[in-house]
């Protein structure tokens, strides 16, 4: 995709903003003040993310380290977060797109498994791996879908650096694990279902992606316009009753590895939400890259949710 595409994000971008979001009941933010532009804070994140009522999931090999999914809700059923610890060993010691490309027959086979596959997802190589989080009936979200791109992945010149995408995924593996692409959508995906500033892909033959569903962009990031890629949220959808009505089905935290080696304290940004979500349910509005010294970690987080009116309740 070209910087002529990347405008058209922004084509996109006014025809869909200005949307407001009905929800019924809030669940108070924690933590750092939130920006739209993210606020980093000097807080220790000491015991993070908090015992007694954080359940670990299983974890994957990565670089020189491990990196594990994590569910926290409260014992009177509110969610907290949803969540991966990654060691910052993980930054270290990635596979090259050359190392993913020759890694033959015995491994980086198996996405399921601890060390990921090697797959070809947006035209570029990518280790991927789907790890389940423990389950929970507080929130909609399933499983982890982790990416390493070590040389990125379209739009070029936009997102073409090393980074990993960090999927909360709602919607069953299989259902996800069925998505191919890159490939036109053969459903609707109206206006309203679309986050608060959010567009479409332009490139309607690219909008559909492999193991994941269409990406949704906010225009207004610095690296669609000019400036550099550190931390960008993307919101995801799918059609998974292949009824013709697409609806919101992932969100995304995309961060460099540069980013993640810089930082420290705690970057904590909020989620753009839509006018209104297919399915009620607590979704999140806020998330964090939080640097946890005392593990040697970092703590990629959704959280502060919300419980949202589905249209279906209306």
């Amino acid at each position: 995709m070209t910087r002529k595409h990347t405008r058209g994000w922004n084509a996109d971008h006014d025809r869909f903003h200005g949307g407001r979001r009905q929800f019924i009941g809030t669940v108070a933010a924690s933590g750092a003040a939130i920006g739209l532009s993210g606020l980093a804070t000097a807080d220790t994140n000491e015991g993070f993310p908090p015992a007694g009522i954080t359940e670990w999931g299983r974890s994957v090999s990565l670089g020189h380290g491990e990196a594990t999914p994590f569910t926290t809700v409260t014992p009177s059923g509110r969610p907290k977060y949803h969540g991966l610890l990654m060691e910052r060993a993980v930054l270290e010691g990635l596979p090259s797109a050359d190392a993913l490309a020759n890694s033959g027959e015995d491994e980086y086979t198996d996405k399921y498994g601890p060390t990921g596959k090697s797959t070809i997802i947006h035209h570029k190589r990518s280790l991927e791996f789907f790890v389940p989080f423990p389950e929970t009936d507080a929130t909609p979200v399933t499983f982890l879908g982790l990416n390493w791109n070590p040389e990125g992945h379209p739009p070029d010149g936009v997102w073409t650096v090393p980074h990993f995408d960090v999927h909360f995924h709602m919607l069953p593996t299989k259902t996800v694990d069925a998505i191919t692409g890159p490939v036109a959508p053969n459903y609707d995906l109206p206006a309203r279902y679309i986050p608060e500033g959010y567009a479409r892909n332009p490139v309607v033959d690219e909008r559909v992606i492999t193991d994941m569903g269409e990406h949704l962009v906010d225009p207004t990031v610095p690296e669609m316009n000019g400036g550099t890629f550190t931390n960008t949220l993307i919101w995801g959808a799918a059609d998974p009753d292949a009824d013709g009505t697409a609806a919101l089905s992932f969100v995304e935290p995309m961060l460099t590895r540069a980013y993640l080696r810089e930082h420290s304290g705690t970057d904590r940004r909020t989620i753009a939400q839509p006018e209104m979500y297919a399915r009620a349910g607590r979704y999140p509005t806020a998330y964090a890259v939080r640097d946890l010294p005392e593990q040697d970690a970092i703590a990629v987080t959704i959280e502060a949710f919300d419980r949202f009116e589905g249209e279906a309740c209306r």
